[in-house]
């Protein structure tokens, strides 16, 4: 397929999405099915056009002075692909599959506009109610941190280092241009892509059937590092899911003491069993009976809670969710992620440590939430966050946004990494 079949499939997964309320992995995934003819490096691209589309929705819709699927299609090709109007039409034409070449009004909107000229909000990229929320979190900076949610993502990987060390997978890797990762002491990523292309498929790789490499992105790896699982302690992963932080403590603890992976939806937990058997990982019980913890209160070294969230922080990799989240979300998240902190901190002996975790970058979701818990829960104090960070990361300490009581803030802008906020607390009485 040339470029305006390519697009004109990515208008009509676009309109597919807004007709049936559709994430954009289904929707996707189902026009590959009913059109087989298209290669994967068809699908690749289309992929990327659509969610470029989504990340720079408003900006697109804002440079092209319409909303409909194809103003962000071709919005998503000036603003990512860097393509003028003039590079446009000359894929467009002669494509018998190719949409309609600009008309007069679309050309005159990207000649008249720019985004310097763009509200606020636009060059963000972000929902309007979200706005107040991004001011709180990043005061004068807060534009700059929200469209970096709305740039490509790097692929990032982990090694386990039970099989393998890092240079060894990067010897398998170097064809796709994989470097180590600036902070993840066991991190290798892959560049973004550029325009149409693709990120190698490293699943396939013989090195990730051997277990010596998991796909991670290098916030959620720090979050491991941060909690500081070590060797020979006793450690609760109380929102396990697929298991990326517990493969990392475990690898982290070489095998020794003794991880409990819990997740009180089975479907959340299931994939974490392949992984474990893939990785060589010895010393995790997963679980899904929360029967299973009551002999596990007042013992533990580590408790950590990934809490669920709204996902901002993932807003790079999943730009259709950062549409359909609603202000009534985040308020039954906040509800959700009080309860699941007092359920999980009974599990902390004393002198033990209770590991606060989310995807997001949203104050509500993370401060605040620790302040309310430590008001309620005076047993436990706040580690010394500034201190933590600079021990494990000497000289990058200008690499996170790091309040010594108030916990961590990675971000895409200045750390690099998406979204991630960790809070460490230890239990003193």
């Amino acid at each position: 397929m040339r470029l305006g079949g390519r697009l004109a499939a990515a208008i009509e997964v676009l309109d597919d999405m807004e007709s049936r309320h559709r994430p954009a992995s289904e929707a996707l995934r189902d026009w590959g099915l009913s059109h087989r003819f298209a290669g994967a490096g068809d699908r690749a691209a289309i992929g990327n056009i659509v969610y470029d589309a989504l990340r720079r929705k408003r900006s697109a819709a804002w440079l092209l002075d319409a909303s409909t699927s194809r103003a962000l299609a071709l919005g998503a090709l000036v603003l990512e692909w860097k393509m003028s109007p003039a590079q446009i039409d000359s894929q467009l034409e002669g494509d018998r599959f190719a949409p309609a070449s600009l008309d007069d009004m679309e050309r005159g909107a990207l000649a008249d506009r720019t985004l310097d000229q763009a509200p606020a909000a636009v060059r963000a990229d972000c929902p309007d109610w979200c706005v107040p929320l991004f001011e709180q979190a990043f005061g004068p900076e807060w534009v700059e941190e929200a469209a970096a949610l709305a740039a490509r993502p790097p692929l990032d990987l982990r090694v386990n280092t039970l099989s393998a060390s890092r240079d060894k997978v990067l010897a398998e890797l170097a064809p796709s241009g994989a470097v180590p990762s600036l902070l993840a002491r066991n991190g290798i990523r892959i560049p973004p892509i550029e325009a149409g292309g693709r990120h190698p498929n490293v699943q396939s790789e013989p090195a990730f059937r051997k277990g010596w490499f998991e796909i991670q992105d290098t916030g959620s790896q720090l979050a491991a590092e941060l909690a500081g699982a070590e060797i020979s302690q006793q450690v609760l992963d109380y929102c396990a899911g697929a298991g990326g932080k517990t493969l990392a403590m475990a690898s982290a603890m070489e095998n020794r003491g003794q991880i409990f992976a819990f997740d009180a939806e089975k479907q959340r937990l299931a994939p974490i069993f392949d992984r474990l058997k893939r990785a060589g990982t010895r010393n995790v019980q997963a679980f899904a009976d929360p029967a299973r913890l009551e002999a596990l209160e007042g013992q533990l070294d580590l408790v950590l809670v990934d809490a669920p969230c709204t996902g901002s922080g993932t807003w790079r990799r999943r730009p259709d969710a950062k549409w359909r989240l609603t202000d009534r979300q985040l308020e039954l998240r906040l509800a959700e992620q009080a309860m699941i902190l007092e359920k999980a901190a009974r599990y902390v002996k004393p002198g033990g440590r209770l590991a606060y975790v989310t995807c997001s970058v949203f104050p509500s979701e993370n401060g605040a939430q620790v302040a309310a818990f430590l008001e309620k829960n005076p047993e436990f104090a706040p580690e010394d966050h500034a201190a933590i960070w600079a021990a494990r990361f000497p000289g990058m300490e200008a690499m996170a946004r790091v309040e010594s009581t108030g916990g961590i803030v990675m971000t895409p802008a200045r750390t690099g990494t998406d979204g991630f906020f960790v809070a460490l607390l230890r239990r003193t009485g």
